[in-house]
Parts: C-alpha cells; sequence; structure tokens
C-alpha cells in the first residue's frame, strides 16, 4: 500500500529515492522537493517492504480523471522486481483514472512501455536529450450483451 510521503520529506531515504528520478544535478533535487512542499496538488507516496522504505512516485491529478507522474524511483538493489509497476498499479486502484500521464527519458521508458503505457517520441527537449510521453488510457469496457 502506498504511503503519504510529504511530511517525510526531510528523511534522507526520501531525498535519495526521488535524486534517482530528476537529472543528476542537485539544483534538479531541490526544484523537486520544493514543488512537493509547496504545491498541494502535487502527491508524494511511497512504498514500504519490511519496514524499509523501497520506491516513491511523486504525481498530481492534472484533469478531472486525469494523472500525471512526476517522479517514480525504485531503490537500485529493488529494481526489476515489479514495485515500480505495483505502485502505478495502485494509483490505478485507487483513483481510478481515465488517464495517466508521464515524460520520461530514453533511460526510463522501456518501463513504462512494458507496464502498458504507449509512447510517443517529443524529439529533443534539451540538447542530446530526447524525452518521451507516455500515457496509459483506460481500457474501455467492451462487454456485449
Amino acid at each position: 500500500m502506498l504511503i503519504n510521503l510529504k511530511s517525510r520529506i526531510e528523511e534522507p531515504v526520501v531525498q535519495e529515492l526521488l535524486s534517482y528520478s530528476v537529472f543528476p544535478d542537485p539544483d534538479h533535487l531541490k526544484r523537486a522537493l520544493k514543488q512537493y512542499v509547496e504545491n498541494e496538488e502535487w502527491c508524494l507516496a511511497g512504498y514500504e517492504a519490511e519496514e524499509q522504505l523501497i520506491g516513491l512516485v511523486g504525481y498530481e491529478h492534472t484533469g478531472s480523471s486525469e494523472i500525471t507522474i512526476h517522479h517514480i524511483a525504485v531503490l537500485p538493489e529493488n529494481r526489476f522486481k515489479n514495485y515500480g509497476r505495483g505502485m502505478i498499479s495502485q494509483l490505478l486502484e485507487k483513483y481510478n483514472p481515465d488517464t495517466l500521464i508521464a515524460e520520461t527519458d530514453l533511460e526510463a521508458v522501456e518501463f513504462y512501455r512494458n507496464t502498458g503505457f504507449v509512447v510517443y517520441s517529443l524529439g529533443e527537449l534539451y540538447p542530446g536529450v530526447e524525452r518521451f510521453r507516455c500515457v496509459l488510457e483506460k481500457e474501455e469496457d467492451t462487454d456485449e450483451e
């Protein structure tokens, strides 16, 4: 189950996890932390296993039934164990959005693709860095009677 991390944002493990999901620059981490502190709409949730925080997801409700993922990270030693996919599943279960959106780079795009997102290239938004928009739409109920 996802737990609220906003009150724990000063904890080193929370900041370490968040640092894995931002451009490797202390200023980018500071800006991300500031967004979660100052913006009520930005949510920061974590996943614990055996009383250890091993992953987090930062997100925002950006429409009536839309959630944008701003950050998602799992401790390196716990990657490829489906924790990231589990956090996305829990977001879907908790909020039941029509659309889940994320923007990412080449390093993480396969994670989203393998989780069921449709991936669109946004081109080189920054010099030498291709970015991707990842969209997961709720499946329409196609049962016919």
